[in-house]
């Protein structure tokens, strides 16, 4: 019997998806449930060997300069990597996992490079065939969308370290406002596209708690299982 996937995702980064992912995790292990916690791109590991160079820069010094369908490669392999060698038997005994991103991230990032919809529609049906039919990766049951807005975590992410080098050097992502901007709105666009249920992080223009984010991801998580 497969168990569930369960996805927290953002249209930005420093949006809470680490912290948020691991409340949950803690949370249904509390409950006494089956759980595991992972998190793409898998930076322990060698598959993420070509992620890390894209951001990096060493394929291009902004995020255009790489092809889409290129680069979601590169994190496609990651998370197939990860899937076979990490949490595929755990997942398919009727384990619950929940992923700090996923293939959605591609769907949020990569598509965003595409100003033409039609050509978006078409990368994105491209890519739910690469990862969940040909790879044959699991289908979340629930993406939850952390809806934070830009200009704040843009703040965020200038006073944070890269998670690659740990230095304060920005990825060819993070240092592209333009490209969070446009990563943001299609991010926007997406989650509706695809009917992920969406979390409003802010309220009367003020970060919503950790706490007050976690209980609405754990009351939507919980009536799912």
């Amino acid at each position: 019997m497969k168990g569930k996937l369960f996805v927290i995702e953002s249209g930005v980064d420093a949006s809470g998806k680490a912290t948020q992912s691991e409340k949950l995790y803690k949370r249904l292990i509390d409950d006494g449930r089956k759980v595991k916690k992972i998190t793409f791109p898998n930076y322990e590991s060698q598959s993420s060997a070509l992620v890390k160079m894209y951001l990096n820069g060493d394929f291009g010094q902004k995020a255009d300069d790489v092809n889409p369908y290129t680069a979601s490669t590169f994190y496609a392999v990651d998370r197939f990597a990860s899937y076979v060698t990490e949490w595929k038997d755990f997942y398919q005994n009727g384990g619950i996992i929940i992923a700090d991103r996923y293939t959605t991230s591609n769907m949020v990032h990569q598509a965003s490079k595409f100003d033409c919809k039609e050509e978006k529609l078409d990368f994105l049906e491209w890519l739910w065939d690469l990862e969940f039919i040909k790879m044959k990766l699991p289908i979340p049951d629930e993406v939850i969308f952390l809806n934070m807005n830009l200009e704040v975590s843009y703040q965020l992410i200038k006073n944070r370290s890269n998670k690659i080098t740990g230095q304060i050097e920005k990825d060819i992502h993070e240092r592209d406002f333009e490209y969070l901007q446009k990563t943001y709105e299609n991010a926007l666009w997406v989650a509706k596209q695809y009917h992920w249920f969406e979390i409003n992080c802010t309220q009367n223009d003020m970060l919503k708690s950790i706490e007050e984010i976690h209980e609405e991801i754990y009351q939507k998580v919980k009536a799912k299982l």
